[in-house]
Formats: structure tokens, sequence, C-alpha cells
């Protein structure tokens, strides 16, 4: 787990729930979560919102995160074509937790334009958050919502890149190795950046609608709803995460989240 990372915030300093102030807290906060993922690279065969971790679904301890942080207004969970178990997973919460359900498309953008659509009335900020960061801790949350009742329109959870990265092209000698270093980044202005990210509701479906026009090679490009914002020209905030929400996508990112769960990190974030 990496060492050197931003402070972690004092849970007591956050906004705990909904009614919480600020200038911009008349509204609600949807939380998306998206759970549409094949799970290929971690090779088991069903969706990686169904992977068990400690003998629970994904999906179950990213749903537990997001109610425990008490910011969720409405909860949408964007699932696989044809899914039935998640869908019960989901079930699983009511009446206390009611988890609104959709069927997510054939890309990610899709698949969160899907949950954006059921977000419903009333709701001025929405969390797009991806199950597969499913051990998220409640204060990031509300770190995020936090930025947003201050006014801003975008934000990002993100830790400091603790590895050198290197920009590579391809080599002209492909039988001594098949890249070459073509630059090194100063690691003190990276960050690695998670989710959930948060968003004004309206002005981030304003850029999924403009997005929607666009040709396809860019389009691609954009990787995330931060990209997306970044794309249009809206500037996005960056708040403290945390190295404990890593994205489970292959079969170390699973031992290590087990690791996690069974040491009792839940009980302690």
């Amino acid at each position: 787990m990496p060492t050197h990372q931003q402070p972690r915030p004092d849970p007591q300093s956050r906004a705990a729930g909904p009614a919480a102030g600020g200038p911009a807290a008349a509204g609600g906060t949807a939380v998306v979560v998206v759970a549409a993922g094949s799970g290929t690279r971690l090779g088991l065969g069903i969706p990686k919102a169904l992977v068990p971790l400690g003998g629970r679904p994904l999906l179950a301890h990213a749903l537990d995160g997001v109610i425990a942080s008490g910011v969720a207004t409405r909860i949408v969970v964007v699932l696989p074509p044809g899914d039935t178990e998640l869908v019960g997973v989901c079930a699983g919460y009511a009446p206390a937790h009611p988890i609104h359900t959709v069927t997510g498309g054939a890309s990610r953008t899709a698949s969160v334009r899907a949950g954006l659509d059921a977000a419903g009335p009333g709701i001025d900020h929405v969390l797009v958050h991806d199950a597969a960061r499913c051990l998220t801790p409640g204060w990031v949350f509300s770190g995020v919502v936090e930025a947003l009742r201050a006014g801003a329109d975008a934000v990002v959870p993100a830790v400091p890149v603790v590895d050198t990265i290197k920009s590579v092209v391809a080599s002209a000698s492909p039988r001594i190795g098949p890249e070459i270093v073509a630059g090194t980044h100063e690691r003190s202005t990276l960050r690695a950046v998670q989710t959930p990210q948060g968003f004004r509701l309206g002005r981030l479906l304003a850029a999924h609608a403009e997005a929607s026009t666009w040709e396809a090679d860019r389009a691609v490009s954009v990787t995330d709803d931060a990209a997306l914002m970044e794309a249009v020209g809206e500037t996005v905030y960056v708040v403290p995460g945390a190295p404990e929400s890593l994205k489970i996508t292959t079969r170390i990112d699973l031992l290590l989240a087990e690791t996690l769960v069974s040491n009792g990190y839940e009980e302690q974030s």
C-alpha cells in the first residue's frame, strides 16, 4: 500500500449528510454506482460486481459504503443487461434503503448516462462511483460533496502518485526492447484519480449532450466523466482520496481487497 499520501481529513470536520450546509445545499445528491462491467480481466466468468469479497458481492460492499457515508438522497445502480442476481442484491436493501436499478449501455459513457437519467427530481448534485472501488471510505464521499456544496461543478478524489512515471515510444530496435523512454514526468504534479467523482447534475448532463455530437475517436479518448468535463472546458477540483479505494481489476487487486476486509478494514473506515 502506498506510504506517501495526502493527509486523511478528520471525518468530524466533514458534512455528514444531505442536509449539511453550504451555499449550494438546497437540492439533493444522487449517487450513481456503475456496476455494469464484465470483469473480463478478473477471469472468473461472472460480472465484476458479483465477484465475492469476504463472502459478499463487490456491489454489496460498495453500497454499504455509499449508505454509511450519509450523503445520498437517491442511489441508482447501473447493471449489466439481462442481470437478475445483482438486482436481488440491490433489492435486499429495501425498505430502509431503496436502491433504484437501470440497465447499462454498450460503453461506460452510455451506462453513466442511463444512471443520470434516473437521478430523479430535486437533485442538484450527482456522484458517479465505480462499484469496483468498493472499499472507498465514507469520508471520501463527504469530501467530494463538501466541495460541490462550496461551489464546484466538478470534483475528483485523488492520491499522489508514488511510482516514477515515464512516457514511451516504439523502439527502433525491437530485438533489444519494444519501447524506449521518451520522457520522465514530474511526480509531484501527478495524481491517481479515483471515484466517486462529483458534479453539478445540470452541467454534467450538458457535457454528455455535447459529447454525443463528437466524432468517435474524440469520444473514445474520454475515459471518465471528469475527463469529459475537462474536455468541455469545466474546472475540475481535486480533494483527498484514499489508498484503500483501490479499483479491483485483476486477481492481485482482489487479493489485496480480501486482505483489507479480513483485517477489519471496513469496520475501521
